[in-house]
């Protein structure tokens, strides 16, 4: 008798929250240094800043039925003035990557609970090659220029197309495409 192996599991379904707890924060930070530090060596050994003291971290849990398994993504916000919000560092872990929802979601989560918490300009340093991606969830380029030794887009989301999301804590839920 012949038993075909199998594929690991592999969720298909994430939640996109406002990180609620220590073992979200730590696993985001994590998540980060290894993208941020090893991956793509812009920092040396850890990417935090001044801003992670006031910044909502907000991550992207892949999901085994109803329990959250592990932080694939995430992306932290703050407010600098009034009205005036940044998203930054956002990561997804390599393994996730190919599944677009997962930034999509947690640019989408962003900016809409900004947009309920009085923003009226949410802007971000991006990439250069994330640019595409920004440009296709409605977010225009300001300028361009070079931060860390990398070229950067400095882009601004359309606000219109970010309904207000009152409910971060629970969030948006992102799937992954079934492969053809």
């Amino acid at each position: 008798m012949m038993l075909e192996p199998f594929s690991p599991y592999r969720a298909s379904e994430f939640q996109v929250k406002f990180s609620t707890s220590e073992w979200e924060r730590q696993e985001a930070h994590a998540l980060r240094r290894a993208v941020f530090c090893e991956e793509q060596k812009i920092f040396e050994s850890d990417d935090r800043d001044a801003i992670d003291d006031h910044a909502i971290p907000i991550v992207a849990l892949s999901m085994m039925g109803v329990a959250a398994d592990r932080v694939v993504g995430t992306v932290r916000i703050h407010q600098e003035e009034p009205g005036l919000w940044w998203g930054s560092r956002l990561a997804v872990h390599a393994d996730f990557r190919k599944i677009g929802a997962l930034g999509a979601t947690l640019i989408r989560l962003a900016v809409s609970s900004a947009n309920a918490m009085g923003c009226h300009t949410f802007l971000a340093n991006v990439q250069v090659q994330n640019g595409l991606l920004f440009r296709r969830l409605h977010w225009d380029v300001i300028e361009e220029f070079e931060v860390y030794g990398k070229p950067h887009l400095r882009m601004k989301a359309d606000l219109a197309w970010y309904p207000p999301c009152p409910t971060p804590e629970t969030g948006l839920v992102a799937l992954a495409r079934k492969a053809a």
